[in-house]
């Protein structure tokens, strides 16, 4: 479980098939093989330590249904620990399960986001979205997407500052929000299938 608040802006290093290596330094102090990472808000488990950095497999459904194939050698991730029990949590409850892939409209600071349709119906006003792996706070919910605020701190630290229109962005809409709705299934006789699977954990 993450929360939105990106640790480190690493970079992707080299990359041979599914095999990513990542430059980093703050997650990477503690850093044990097994363990868990969020990069670019997808969940990704360590299997090998390198000098300044570490290597994760990236498997083809993952790669389907993200960003992280776009990458490459030198591209910045935003990269995030999981949360232990005893942090704060500075953004909102984050799985590390990408949604869908947004499409870019209008760069930070105003940032615009068209989503895949299914996504839409999760999206509220002050609602909570992540974006790349960034928690973040709906300022409009579109018919086909969304607008967030993003702060000068947020753009020097994360991808959110380089990224421009047309470019592909990872989403993973409120857990919160999904487990309401298929609760009120049988009341509503709305379903939560139509929406995509979330990314696998690789």
């Amino acid at each position: 479980m993450f929360t939105g608040i990106v640790e480190e802006l690493g970079r992707l290093r080299r990359r041979e098939g599914g095999r990513f290596e990542f430059d980093a330094s703050t997650v990477r102090d503690d850093l044990r093989i097994g363990d868990s990472i969020s990069h670019n808000g997808a969940c990704l488990t360590v299997v090998e330590l390198l000098d300044h950095g570490y290597a994760v497999d990236v498997v083809d459904e993952t790669l389907a249904r993200s960003n992280l194939g776009d990458l490459s050698p030198g591209d910045p991730v935003n990269l995030e620990r999981p949360v232990r029990l005893a942090d704060r949590l500075g953004g909102h409850l984050v799985q590390g399960h990408v949604d869908g892939v947004g499409v870019v409209v209008s760069p930070a600071p105003d940032l615009r986001v068209r989503t895949p349709a299914p996504l839409t119906r999760y999206l509220v006003e002050k609602g909570s979205i992540t974006v790349d792996g960034c928690s973040l706070t709906v300022v409009r919910a579109l018919e086909d997407g969304f607008s967030v605020a993003v702060i000068p701190h947020t753009a020097a630290v994360t991808t959110l500052g380089v990224r421009r229109p047309g470019e592909r962005v990872n989403l993973e809409v409120d857990v919160i929000a999904k487990y309401v709705e298929k609760l009120l299934e049988p009341h509503l006789g709305v379903t939560a299938t139509d929406a995509p699977a979330p990314a696998e954990r690789s």
